[in-house]
């Protein structure tokens, strides 16, 4: 028997949730094959048929599927349910084997809780990972100083993640989670290899997004279309900044494609946020949080791509202005 984990790629609490899942799966069925297979948001259906070729699968902090052979589904996005009749058919479900709840700080944190609470499943051996994974994916960092110079072992994995676009690397990675300290894991050479350049690289970032950024009223934006592929610290806006309600950053990512990410500063007050990420990214294929959301546009899609975020920051300075109908877009992903 095998079991495939799907889960959100590039993501720090997306490989939280696949390895608690997996210490789960491993207390429930031993040492039986397993695929860690990460997802990325895109119009329409994001799963692939192949996802769900398996004697068993689950979907961890990702978007749900109606696909009769998904077997357990964990998520805390505001966007989890997108397509026509996902949220009918998940509250029609019987299996007791699928979680939604968007107000939880992280889907790790949430799916240790329901394991342990509905399947008598111990992971408090893995309470580092799960406390940091909380951290992260709420930003509960005390200022923006600490996601921005990266100097906890969490927030060097974190790097790690986002940075890694090899896939068996991904999966060694964790499984690694769930037998090495946080500290260890940062340390291993595989991690340090990628690390080492990305690290030089997030300096020389918080130079040039400190350059680049406009300030618009409340709302920062800047755009790296002309720079290399390659994931950016999203705290560092917040570094220059630390007074800036919202930012709107246009970056490139895997294949030239063009991702806008939306966020609201985490170190203001959480009720003073006026719009939701989620709802204003959703038009556009996206996905994400009321805090923080994104979608990707086709790598030739420039023109559209810079009318969307033009929109938007008129939206959250508080114009009226509406973002383009998504009619006309090849192509979006969160």
């Amino acid at each position: 028997m095998a079991v495939h984990i799907l889960h959100h790629g590039w993501c720090f609490d997306g490989a939280a949730s696949a390895a608690l899942f997996a210490a789960f799966d491993r207390q429930r069925h031993g040492a039986r094959p397993c695929r860690l297979i990460p997802k990325d948001h895109r119009p329409g259906d994001p799963y692939d048929p192949e996802d769900f070729e398996a004697d068993e699968v689950a979907s961890v902090d990702f978007r749900y599927s109606q696909d009769p052979r998904l077997a357990w589904y964990f998520d805390h996005h505001a966007s989890a349910f997108q397509l026509p009749g996902d949220r009918e058919h998940f509250l029609a479900d019987s299996s007791g084997q699928k979680f939604h709840d968007p107000t939880a700080s992280s889907c790790a944190g949430y799916l240790a809780r329901i394991l342990r609470d509905r399947f008598a499943c111990d992971l408090s051996a893995h309470g580092e990972l799960i406390r940091w994974a909380e951290i992260i994916d709420s930003a509960a960092f005390p200022d923006p100083r600490m996601p921005v110079e990266l100097s906890e072992p969490a927030l060097l994995l974190m790097t790690f993640v986002e940075n890694n676009h090899d896939r068996e690397l991904g999966e060694r990675f964790i499984h690694d989670l769930l037998g090495r300290s946080l500290a260890e894991l940062a340390a291993a050479d595989y991690v340090q290899r990628l690390l080492r350049p990305r690290l030089e690289q997030n300096r020389h970032d918080i130079r040039l997004i400190g350059e680049t950024a406009v300030v618009d009223g409340d709302v920062l934006h800047y755009s790296l279309l002309d720079q290399p592929v390659r994931a950016y610290n999203k705290f560092i806006p917040y570094y220059h900044h630390p007074k800036i309600r919202y930012v709107v950053a246009l970056t490139r990512g895997p294949d030239r494609r063009i991702k806008l990410t939306a966020g609201y500063n985490p170190w203001l007050p959480r009720d003073a946020r006026e719009h939701s990420m989620a709802a204003l990214l959703e038009p556009h294929g996206g996905g994400g949080h009321p805090y923080v959301a994104g979608c990707t546009f086709g790598a030739e899609d420039e023109d559209r791509a810079v009318a969307v975020q033009r929109a938007l920051t008129a939206v959250l300075r508080g114009g009226r202005a509406a973002a383009p109908s998504a009619a006309r877009r090849t192509h979006s992903d969160a």
